[in-house]
């Protein structure tokens, strides 16, 4: 075989390896062509709505007035709310949820969602891991304990009464905002809040009680910096007086009979005291009257057997009563009685004969 036949042989040789090559990359690209597609298909199904149609309630997973309510519950799992969503139908799969849950690496936050439907198994994941959550509505009314609020939320859903309570007496929380008692009772502002379900207890004492410190801002800006057991004897005022009046112009004149009975260290002999120590702390239901025997009960709390103010607050004391304790109104009274009618109003005396005299009279007027 001449040079020039083997150089032939040779270039017809290492062409076929090219086109051989060339062959078998082709062939690669068309099966990474066809894996992407498929890849990008399967993506596109499983991630695609879910039929409305098919969508039923499940545990956690309400319909209500055409809206899809999801509940993401402290603690759950990734994979346990997909196996709930498919469940329900709201998605076609859940091992397509864990592995879009490893994908994006994302927490789901605790909570109750709305969930716009039909919407995709991304779509669902954004949602329910944006913290997002729907917010309702609940009310504390002036005047209430601790424990009744921690009731008040626990009902509303959002949050155990147990773990409101354990944050209420939590030393850090009440350190950071200098209260000087072994909870925060009478320094939650009661108003209508905002809240998720399942929300963090210590977020809500936090949010209650910076209303608090906010409200009381609105009187005087140097309230809230006021030295601590000086701000703490005028919460106490305001939650008995919270508990004593009916008739919001009373408020001032009530405190400042109390103040005034401070001054000569006279007790202050509030029911409403003993009403605490009753359902607050012995447990008991709140009492239709106060007889001889309840004023007796030896406690700290007991304004009847102790002069001075109880250890600390006895209720939440709203607008009112709070700038009742910041601007009591002066007066020469250290007695006041409901005066009989439905008014809700009081007759307020100097001396305990004129405060007698009127009892007497308020009975006479009944008979």
């Amino acid at each position: 075989m001449t040079k020039k036949e083997k150089k032939q042989k040779e270039s017809k040789s290492r062409a076929s390896r090219i086109r051989g090559i060339f062959k078998i990359f082709a062939a690669l690209v068309i099966c990474v062509i066809i894996a992407i597609a498929a890849v990008l298909g399967a993506f596109m199904y499983l991630n695609a709505p879910a039929q409305n149609a098919a969508i039923t309630e499940q545990d956690g997973i309400s319909i209500i007035d055409n809206k899809i309510y999801v509940e993401v519950r402290r603690g759950e799992s990734a994979r346990s709310v997909g196996a709930r969503l498919e469940s329900a139908g709201l998605i076609k799969s859940r091992q397509f949820w864990y592995l879009l849950n490893r994908y994006k690496n994302e927490q789901l936050k605790t909570g109750t969602y709305i969930l716009d439907v039909p919407a995709s198994q991304s779509a669902i994941f954004r949602v329910l891991a944006s913290g997002r959550q729907i917010l309702y509505r609940v009310t504390i009314p002036e005047g209430v304990t601790l424990k009744k609020t921690a009731v008040i939320l626990e009902e509303a859903g959002i949050c155990p009464a147990v773990e409101f309570l354990a944050a209420a007496a939590d030393s850090e929380i009440i350190k950071s905002y200098r209260i000087p008692n072994a909870s925060v009772e009478g320094y939650l502002f009661p108003d209508t809040y905002m809240f998720p379900i399942n929300f963090p207890a210590h977020k809500v004492i936090k949010t209650m009680a910076d209303n608090f410190f906010g409200k009381i801002k609105t009187f005087d800006a140097s309230f809230a910096l006021m030295d601590p057991q000086q701000l703490n004897e005028k919460v106490i005022i305001a939650s008995i007086v919270e508990r004593e009046y009916r008739v919001p112009e009373e408020a001032a004149l009530m405190a400042g009979v109390f103040y005034n009975r401070l001054r000569i260290n006279m007790a202050l002999q509030s029911c409403a005291t003993v009403e605490y120590i009753i359902t607050e702390i012995r447990g008991r239901p709140h009492p239709k009257v106060l007889y001889n025997i309840d004023l007796e009960i030896r406690s700290p709390y007991n304004t009847y057997m102790n002069p001075g103010l109880p250890p600390g607050p006895i209720s939440a004391p709203g607008a009112v009563a709070l700038r009742a304790a910041f601007f009591p109104e002066n007066s020469d009274f250290l007695f006041f009685r409901v005066d009989g009618t439905q008014s809700g109003r009081h007759y307020f005396s100097k001396t305990y004969d004129e405060h007698i005299r009127a009892g007497q009279l308020y009975t006479k007027s009944r008979m």
